[in-house]
């Protein structure tokens, strides 16, 4: 195993077995799957001969050219391999590529890729092969957060501290520069195939689920989603830090990073915490970027984000019902002027729907959401929705309706 560049597209070699350790540290278990493919596909158990490396054909990002449809997609191998929320790309200062990315699972961390070449400006033919590159090489880091504020206070309650802010001062540390492998004891191959153990063995903060990483368009700030995390703090599991403040972390809340310079291939930032959810009525540690609690609308388990064009965050949610005791929607936040903090809802999805993929094209003032998993607690004995048929639950369902519920993609504008 050699340490050297991987090329593009290609599957890193990896050992030819099975690593009990590795294996653990992505959720591979010697054990009945929930979704039971392996009962349908010997692809699906790792530990049938000859099937060994198959999980790791799993968790890459994965690049698709809408403009060119008969090319064939690219995985980025050196973007890592973990449960990717997404990749979100903003140039640095210099025109590099940086892509950010989250690791959507309790206790993992949030990473960033920096392209080795300058992005090319215009549409011809060589400047698109150029820019369609730029992913394929470059460096791969993951972040550390250390927090400023007294240890003491930070007690896993989620109070604010006296200081007035969770808040500190961070670092990328590098797990692979320029294609090399920056981790001791491990090879660029295992790094990139195993890049959850590279990132335990450099230090970096674990996380509560940071599912989404976006860097705004118009400041340039990155923006992190941690969506929950039940498990801090119980016995066994670690407690709360500063830039996850909350033992038994139920509702979630978002990171604001400032890269240093205002570069995005900076090494070191600054962060704070933008929101601790939940719902001031019910909460008491609850924040808002010192807005006022009392005049929020109640948010909890921040998914995805998105912006618009005067640079306002938009946040779906994912998994308020159960905390809350609300549907879950989408929420507009100012992050400027005396307005930041200001959580604001703007829709709200059936009942055991997520809100996911927002798009707010202030343009055309159109807005669009995905409406996932609706009715999901039901049975097809016992729907609990027929979204988006609008069927009453229980009452004869309507020639050409659909007997359940169903998926979608749902459009808003302005009457």
């Amino acid at each position: 195993m050699g340490h050297g560049a991987v090329g593009r597209g290609e599957l890193p070699r990896v050992l030819p077995h099975r690593r009990p350790g590795a294996d653990a540290r992505y959720g591979l278990r010697d054990a009945p799957t929930g979704y039971g493919w392996e009962l349908d596909d010997p692809r699906f158990d790792a530990r049938n001969p000859g099937y060994e490396n198959e999980p790791h054909r799993f968790g890459w990002v994965v690049e698709i050219d809408p403009y060119a449809p008969d090319e064939p997609p690219v995985k980025h191998t050196a973007l890592g391999r973990f449960k990717h929320e997404g990749a979100n790309v903003i140039l640095s200062r210099r025109g590099h590529a940086v892509a950010y990315m989250g690791d959507d699972e309790r206790f993992d961390y949030v990473y960033k890729f920096v392209s080795s070449r300058t992005m090319r400006s215009g549409t011809s033919a060589w400047a698109r092969r150029h820019n369609k590159a730029l992913l394929t090489e470059g460096s791969l880091y993951v972040a550390r957060f250390r927090g400023d504020s007294p240890a003491v206070e930070i007690d896993g309650s989620g109070r604010l501290p006296s200081d007035g802010a969770f808040d500190g001062r961070g670092e990328w540390l590098p797990l692979v520069v320029d294609g090399r492998s920056a981790v001791e004891g491990m090879s660029v191959e295992e790094v990139l195939v195993h890049t959850r153990l590279a990132a335990d063995r450099v230090g970096a903060t674990k996380m509560d689920r940071p599912e989404d990483v976006e860097p705004n368009p118009v400041t340039g700030r990155v923006y992190v989603a941690c969506t929950n995390n039940t498990a801090r703090g119980p016995a066994g599991a670690e407690a709360a830090t500063e830039p996850n403040p909350r033992n038994a972390n139920r509702d979630g809340h978002v990171v604001e990073i400032v890269e240093d310079r205002d570069d995005a291939a900076s090494r070191t930032f600054s962060w704070n915490l933008l929101l601790v959810a939940g719902d001031p009525s019910t909460n008491g540690s609850t924040y808002f970027a010192g807005y006022p609690t009392d005049k929020v609308s109640p948010i909890s388990c921040p998914d995805n984000l998105a912006f618009d064009a005067e640079g306002n965050l938009w946040i779906s949610t994912d998994g308020q019902p159960g905390t809350i005791q609300r549907c879950d929607g989408l929420f507009k936040v100012p992050l400027t002027g005396r307005e930041r903090g200001h959580v604001q809802q703007f829709l709200s999805v059936p009942r055991d729907a997520e809100t996911c993929g927002p798009v707010v094209d202030s343009q055309d003032r159109m807005v669009y959401v995905a409406v996932q998993h609706p009715g999901e607690d039901g049975t097809f004995a016992a729907q609990t929705s027929y979204f988006p048929d609008y069927v009453t639950p229980g009452a004869p369902v309507p020639a050409g309706a659909f007997a359940g519920p169903r998926p979608a993609v749902v459009q808003v504008w302005q009457d």
